[in-house]
């Protein structure tokens, strides 16, 4: 899922170089969602591995 984060980032940058700012804003900004929606899964992920554990 992390690969669907970088693929968005990648084509924002590549729209933004050609000059397709709509395109590259909504790619942008869904790569920055994917992003922090993972940080966050991997934040709650980690904290239940840790209760598990004890």
């Amino acid at each position: 899922m992390l690969q669907l984060a970088i693929m968005f980032f990648v084509v924002a940058l590549i729209a933004a170089l050609f000059g397709f700012g709509g395109v590259a804003t909504a790619s942008a900004s869904i790569a920055q969602i994917l992003f922090f929606f993972f940080v966050v899964a991997f934040i709650i992920s980690l904290v239940m591995h840790l209760f598990r554990r004890t």
